[in-house]
């Protein structure tokens, strides 16, 4: 469980996020939407830990995000916008390097490798350098390295960004298994289609404010996603 609570962040005075609230229960997948600049990334950068924010709260499965920082971040999995990776590594290296940080035993992390690495293709490209990996490869390997240690909560930020339609359509099932399992997503996206058809929840932010927010089907009404998505941007 995720939830945020009356969190604001400021840059030179100007507040990027202002006084939002959300949460996002177990098994639930919530869409963060907004246009360049709105928020999002802030959001989300002070859920994981990246940025502090001067007011509210932020809690992981009941744990403070400013108290217990340790303890939320063994509970979730982050993939940003543009993932930097240890390109002087190689895929193989990169996984087992983040399965020594959480701790995950090798019969596990093997068999979380094979399976996604198949899945999504890449599983004889692994003992390849990953500064030779296109920008589509480095996102898949960055997806593998969010699951390797079975996080309660996955936060993504523009997870379907370089993907091909194939390795997008096999991320949105990992999505729907993940959350039936237990766990819950977070992730923000330009591509308003796919959180029409996946979100349990939606949330609009707008200059650093929530807009709308509450069930897909309460948020978007009997029109489409993208129609009040261009209504709340167009309106000044």
């Amino acid at each position: 469980m995720l939830k945020i609570i009356n969190v604001s962040k400021s840059y030179k005075g100007k507040k990027a996020v202002n006084n939002i609230s959300m949460e996002v229960k177990d098994g639930e997948i919530f869409g963060f939407i907004g246009h360049n600049g709105a928020g999002k990334t802030t959001t989300i950068k002070s859920i994981v830990g990246i940025h502090d924010f001067e007011e509210g709260e932020i809690l992981i499965n009941s744990y403070s995000i400013k108290k217990n920082p340790i303890e939320c971040k063994k509970q979730i999995a982050y993939i940003p916008d543009n993932p930097d990776l240890y390109e002087s590594l190689t895929g193989i290296g990169y996984l087992n390097f983040i399965a020594d940080i959480f701790k995950v035993e090798k019969k596990l992390r093997e068999e979380k490798i094979k399976c996604y690495s198949e899945k999504f293709e890449i599983d004889k490209a692994l003992g390849d350098l990953i500064s030779s990996y296109s920008h589509g490869m480095k996102q898949k390997l960055a997806i593998i390295s969010a699951l390797i240690h079975e996080p309660k909560i996955l936060i993504l930020d523009e997870p379907f960004v370089g993907l091909d339609p194939k390795a997008a359509y096999i991320l949105k099932e990992i999505m729907k298994e993940f959350c039936k399992n237990g766990g819950c997503i977070f992730f923000s996206t330009h591509v308003l289609e796919v959180a029409e058809k996946i979100c349990d929840k939606i949330a609009i932010i707008k200059d650093g404010r929530l807009e709308a927010y509450g069930s897909t089907e309460d948020v978007k009404g009997n029109k489409s996603l993208e129609n009040i998505f261009m209504e709340m941007v167009e309106n000044e």
